[in-house]
């Protein structure tokens, strides 16, 4: 079983996907963050500050390395997130900036000719993206926008562009006719929910998977974009 744990910025995905990769037993799949790739790929800038042709850049490597990894792993993984979810965050950022006001659409919205370029641009990047996602999911687990956007200064959106990309998401889904369940709720309560939707004996209780999952979520690195980028300065002196 192929399955992509699905939602928008602050919902709680790589927490929920590391869980139910301890609670199944499958190897989990994720690619590397926007800020762990900006020193190597726009040194010295921060999301926000990235042009658009800079996050269409970012958002073929990322695809590149999730493609890549998902290669070695088989039919049976847990996924953070999709093929989808990097187009979907560039074409919501590109058309409608990282701030959008509330009356903001991604179809109304007057654009200039360049953001008109880059959103044909996107919408023909959205071709791969859609059909990786048919080939190499065969369900997807969306995490629903249930409580505020955490802010931690590494999330560069507001809760219009949450929602926007979230719509855009679903609606794609629904579009490629791929089986998607929407599971809520705290994380016992939705590894519960993926226990009863998969029909499957897990190979850990809920709190053992849980508590892994903990342990491995403490150990990322949450240091920003110029953070990383002075560590990278510094090895190289």
């Amino acid at each position: 079983m192929r399955i992509a744990i699905s939602g928008t910025y602050s919902v709680g995905k790589t927490l929920t996907t590391m869980a139910v990769s301890h609670l199944l037993g499958l190897p989990r799949s994720a690619a590397m963050t926007m800020r762990e790739l900006l020193p190597i790929s726009v040194p010295g800038k921060t999301l926000e500050e990235c042009t658009a042709a800079e996050i269409i850049m970012l958002i073929m490597r990322r695809n590149q390395e999730r493609a890549v990894n998902e290669s070695h792993l088989g039919q049976n993984f847990v996924s953070d997130g999709s093929s989808l979810h990097e187009w979907c965050y560039g074409t919501v950022r590109v058309l409608v900036g990282i701030n959008p006001s509330a009356q903001q659409t991604i179809d109304e919205i007057n654009r200039s000719s360049d953001m008109s370029f880059y959103g044909e641009v996107l919408k023909q990047m959205g071709v791969p993206a859609k059909q990786h996602a048919v080939a190499s999911y065969d369900m997807f687990i969306h995490l629903p926008i249930e409580f505020p956007l955490v802010e931690d200064g590494h999330r560069p959106v507001n809760e219009r562009f949450r929602s926007l990309a979230n719509d855009l998401l679903l609606g794609t889904l629904e579009e490629l006719k791929i089986p998607c369940h929407v599971v809520g709720g705290t994380v016992p309560q939705r590894l519960t929910k993926v226990l009863d939707l998969l029909d499957v004996t897990p190979v850990m209780s809920i709190e053992e998977a849980i508590a892994l999952a903990q342990a491995d979520y403490a150990k990322i690195d949450t240091s920003s974009e110029i953070e990383r980028q002075t560590a990278v300065l510094a090895k190289v002196r």
